[in-house]
């Protein structure tokens, strides 16, 4: 088939909510996709934060086939190796007690926002379920997280009808506008470690503290959303990590699997006993080949120390970004990057021109761009993407 015939069928069969690039992306590896012709495209997407270990990771590869042969996938009353394993090994990481897998982000944070609601009501009666969320944040598109997502006139709302209740919206990094939106029947506060989609703004120190203090205090819940920052992204294995602050429950999805679809939440013991036999349950979570794959993924994202190149390769490649012209400011942690630009420069425009000059990333809001590379990035990776950022921003103008 040509390319022209799989647009054709893309276009006659598929419902399109994406803005495609026009190539076909066949093989991939390490740093690189590449197209129908074998072209290479420089990948600071990474499967929107997916392929930390690099694309086709051969330790991960290896782990998928492995597995495949001996177990596809059972329902989750048998036990199965790689399902124990991973629990283990995740458990044990990141200091967490219990944990449940499921198959995405946004899935892991509606199992967290049913484990804090249903422990909520069962500990303190039926009207302390509601949550605080920020501004600008994003959770995801099913009902819970969409309607935990703090952007009532964007896109991911719009159209669909009144939002599940039980959440109210505070300032992101505004210790006073949360401690203001607890009521009596608030029983959590969930945030993004890094507001990813709501413009690259990592939480400060003061306020993610103030909120572990507020919970505390209050007898609330603290959940994080890591699904984006977790897993070595910002420079530690959690992102709570560079806080000294540790969450009641914590979500975690992309980089967890290395390519394969998986996510899950973690608790201490005491709130994950609110998950009784047939409180929630899944179909594939905890499939054994995405477990497999999942270990695997962890396992080099630990030993090969890609947390520590994180945090060395984001402050190089941020301090060359700020070299860029019409920069108004660089924001991020680790390789979770944003570059907002003057109101001359459309982050769109930058991207499309970008992908013409064969380096992938993405654009949020209207002015900025964000990245978030294979976490196996090098110098050498970071001096192509910067020149060729420099490039297209030059050929816009």
């Amino acid at each position: 088939m040509t390319k022209e015939d799989i647009k054709e069928m893309v276009s006659c069969y598929m419902i399109d909510t994406y803005e495609r690039f026009d190539f076909v992306a066949e093989t991939a590896k390490d740093m690189y996709i590449y197209d129908e012709n074998g072209d290479a495209y420089l990948d600071f997407y990474a499967g929107i934060a997916v392929n930390s270990a690099g694309n086709c990771n051969e330790a991960v590869v290896a782990a998928v086939r492995d597995q495949v042969g001996d177990i596809m996938h059972t329902f989750n009353y048998p036990y199965t190796i790689p399902q124990a394993l991973l629990a283990k090994k995740i458990c044990t990481t990141i200091g967490m007690d219990k944990i449940f897998f499921q198959n995405s982000g946004t899935e892991a944070n509606e199992a967290m926002i049913k484990m804090a609601r249903k422990y909520g009501t069962e500990n303190y009666g039926p009207d302390k379920y509601e949550i605080i969320t920020a501004k600008a944040s994003f959770h995801g598109r099913t009902f819970g997280a969409m309607s935990a997502t703090g952007q009532p006139a964007t896109a991911c709302q719009i159209g669909f009808g009144s939002m599940t209740p039980g959440f109210v919206y505070a300032e992101f990094n505004n210790l006073d506008s949360f401690k203001d939106a607890v009521t009596e029947n608030t029983i959590a506060i969930l945030v993004e470690p890094i507001q990813g989609e709501g413009g690259v703004h990592p939480a400060t120190k003061e306020f993610m503290q103030g909120l572990r203090a507020l919970c505390d205090e209050k007898k609330l819940l603290l959940l994080l959303d890591e699904v984006q920052t977790g897993w070595c992204r910002t420079g530690e294995v959690m992102a709570y990590m560079h806080y000294d602050v540790k969450p009641d429950i914590v979500s975690m999805a992309k980089a967890m699997g290395g390519g394969m679809p998986i996510g899950a939440i973690c608790a201490n013991r005491e709130v994950a006993g609110a998950f009784s036999m047939g409180a929630h349950g899944t179909t594939y979570g905890g499939n054994p080949v995405c477990c497999a794959a999942a270990l695997a993924q962890i396992e080099e994202l630990l030993d090969r120390d890609l947390a520590g190149n994180a945090k060395k390769m984001g402050e190089y490649f941020m301090n060359l970004l700020k070299q860029l012209p019409n920069v108004k400011e660089v924001r991020g942690m680790g390789l979770l990057v944003g570059v907002e630009f003057d109101d001359s420069i459309s982050g769109v425009d930058v991207k499309h021109k970008c992908y013409d000059n064969k380096l992938l990333l993405t654009a949020i809001g209207r002015h900025m761009i964000r990245m978030v590379p294979p976490l196996i990035l090098s110098e050498k990776e970071c001096d192509e993407a910067f020149h060729i950022i420099q490039k297209s921003i030059q050929e816009l103008k």
